[in-house]
């Protein structure tokens, strides 16, 4: 013990001469720079911004989530590249935008020839992610990470699985974006085998994560991604929960008539029971992994992620979908902000403040280049083009004033009733393109978050300026645009 208080003395004085506070706090930031950050991804598919408690549902109940949100960041202006879902999962992927990847419809997408008086072709983008594209589990793989991805892939077939973008393992994976064969075993998952009948897909998939948590090598970082297949089509009461929601639902009073969207119609009330426990299900594998890095004291230098990569599924040519993203507009399939704005918390140990709330737009491609930043890696500019580092946003930063443009390009016709258009927000403004219309809307969501009051007529040089920046912006990323069908340009030059 004595010959050791030399050692400590000599050792003090050299702290305070490198004009080091205390070595405690020498010792205790070398532990912190020692332990590696990991990454849970959570991404929920067609989950709307108005389904989780912490975002305003009375219906819907999401207590881990909500719980989540508690202890991390609320985002309430995050978006997803597309309003649908390959485009949006590709951004992700790369930190690129899904005109620079050439993938902007789900995969395969619907023809032309399914919609009725349609007046474009159909734009012919990639069926799969190109191997070329450098993803986040390859970058972050590169640096020793241990890279696990379960659940819905949509990004092409085989040959172009996660296995092949990067990730070590793949539980379920594969080309198609419903669930194959369903959510109940059997299913016809190629890349995941029931091994219980009657197997419920989320808990499969919940327990294959659970298992890499304890499985994993303790001596290298790792990445979970855990891409949900619910709460897409086809609705599939989850058993467990469905009893409650059907009493519930039951309990409501009044009616809830839908209203117009052109030529379709949209949702008013969340009041689906089968869709409700879907939702249920999700919390429920959430809580349950989550409860799990806590056991294994992972959640102090584990940073965890809550998307959706569209809108919620809300309007459609008839009655039947499934939820309501009110107060915002419309939802999957559009873009109105109800298809592309979504429900979005991150838990970042150190950086994040329980129970804070930013207001700053975001975008899917941001979370690349942010996860960088976090494991302090350099940033990787040449990839995550279209990114941005949102570690300030998380720190609770003042902005710097400057306003940032978000663009939006969906060439195609989908099932929920929209076609071709594309959009542009541009600091509190709004402008969106109907090219089958041949039309366009401007907002201020600033003022009217639920884009009720069309601007154009008021403000006619603000509409005039932003259709210059959306097409200038089109044109430098080279965006394929769509053509009228033959037949019709004939047609109407005659």
């Amino acid at each position: 013990m004595h010959a050791i208080l030399p050692l400590k003395r000599s050792f003090t004085r050299y702290c305070q001469a490198m004009g080091i506070i205390t070595c405690l706090m020498l010792c205790s930031t070398s532990a912190m720079a020692a332990k590696p950050t990991n990454f849970l991804f959570f991404l929920v598919d067609d989950l709307g911004w108005a389904d989780l408690g912490c975002f305003g549902s009375t219906f819907y109940e999401t207590p881990h989530i909500d719980q989540l949100c508690a202890s991390g960041m609320k985002l309430t202006q995050a978006y997803a590249a597309s309003p649908v879902c390959s485009p949006t999962r590709a951004s992700i992927m790369t930190g690129r935008h899904p005109v620079r990847v050439d993938i902007t419809d789900w995969i395969p997408g619907a023809r032309t020839k399914r919609f009725k008086k349609a007046k474009f072709e159909h734009v012919n983008d990639r069926d799969n992610l190109a191997l070329a594209e450098v993803t986040l589990a390859e970058v972050l793989g590169e640096q020793g990470y241990q890279t696990f991805f379960a659940g819905k892939w949509h990004l092409g077939d085989r040959g172009h699985w996660p296995t092949d973008q990067g990730f070590d393992i793949n539980i379920g994976g594969c080309k198609v974006g419903s669930p194959p064969g369903g959510y109940y075993a059997p299913w016809t998952n190629p890349n995941l085998k029931a091994e219980e009948p009657d197997e419920y897909l989320t808990e499969r998939l919940t327990d294959e994560s659970i298992k890499f948590l304890n499985q994993r090598d303790e001596t290298k970082p790792f990445l979970l991604y855990l891409s949900y297949y619910n709460v897409h089509t086809p609705l599939t009461p989850y058993r467990k929960r469905i009893a409650h929601f059907r009493e519930k639902a039951a309990s409501l009073t009044g009616k809830s008539p839908p209203l117009s969207e052109r030529s379709g119609i949209s949702r008013t009330r969340q009041d689906n029971a089968a869709y409700a426990s879907m939702i249920a299900a999700v919390d429920d594998s959430v809580g349950a992994i989550l409860q799990q890095l806590d056991e294994l004291n992972l959640a102090d230098n584990t940073v965890v992620i809550f998307f959706s990569d569209n809108g919620g599924l809300c309007t459609l040519g008839r009655p039947g979908a499934p939820t309501s993203n009110l107060p915002l507009r419309s939802g999957k399939g559009w873009l109105y902000e109800g298809g592309i704005r979504e429900p979005t918390i991150i838990r970042a140990p150190g950086v994040t403040q329980a129970g804070s709330v930013s207001d700053e737009p975001i975008i899917s491609m941001d979370f690349f280049p942010t996860m960088l930043a976090l494991a302090g890696l350099p940033a990787r500019a040449d990839l995550h083009q279209d990114g941005r580092n949102l570690v300030p946003t998380l720190r609770g930063e003042e902005k710097s004033g400057e306003s940032r443009t978000l663009y939006w390009h969906y060439p195609h016709y989908h099932g929920s009733t929209w076609t071709p258009g594309a959009a542009i927000r541009d600091g509190d403004w709004k402008l969106i393109e109907f090219y089958h219309w041949d039309d366009a809307e401007l907002y201020n969501l600033k003022n009217d978050p639920g884009e009720q009051i069309e601007l154009s007529e008021q403000h006619p040089a603000i509409k005039e300026a932003l259709g210059k920046k959306l097409r200038s912006w089109q044109k430098q990323q080279r965006a394929k645009m769509p053509e009228p069908i033959a037949e019709l340009s004939g047609a109407s030059s005659q």
